[in-house]
């Protein structure tokens, strides 16, 4: 197995979410206005991610709701997870990838491929800060 970048390991809080369509209009935030979630990376290529809409109440709709783990690889650039436990059976065997770059600030931003959500084909960028104490 190679080595992972240390840029990645560790545990991270989900701290801002961003999406726009093919022109470039803001579009409603994935996981909504009060998106939470954690990721963590380990040394040893395990990953797992659990989002979520984190306002209390929906008016009755189902709340966004999203996990996995599986065993990751990343270049420095690309992030590729491959899928072995999900809350959505038909991501488990598939690859999840992600653009990844990171901020002056050390926060890090993943960014899916574009995608149809909610009628619209969406780019997403989800920004993650590290939690204190982790490598």
């Amino acid at each position: 197995m190679s080595a992972i970048d240390p840029r990645i390991v560790g545990i991270w809080q989900l701290k801002d979410t961003l999406g726009r369509d093919d022109a470039g209009k803001l579009l409603e935030p994935p996981y909504g206005p009060k998106a939470m979630g954690l990721v963590t990376f380990q040394a040893d290529g395990r990953m797992m991610a659990v989002l979520c809409d984190g306002r209390a109440s929906l008016n009755g709709e189902p709340r966004q709701f999203m996990s996995y783990a599986g065993n990751y690889t990343f270049d420095g650039t690309t992030l590729s997870t491959r899928v072995d436990a999900s809350s959505d059976a038909s991501r488990v065997g598939g690859d999840q990838v992600r653009t990844v770059r990171f901020e002056k600030d050390g926060a890090m931003v993943l960014a899916p491929p574009r995608r149809l959500y909610a009628g619209v084909i969406q780019h997403q960028e989800l920004t993650w800060e590290r939690v204190d104490g982790s490598f």
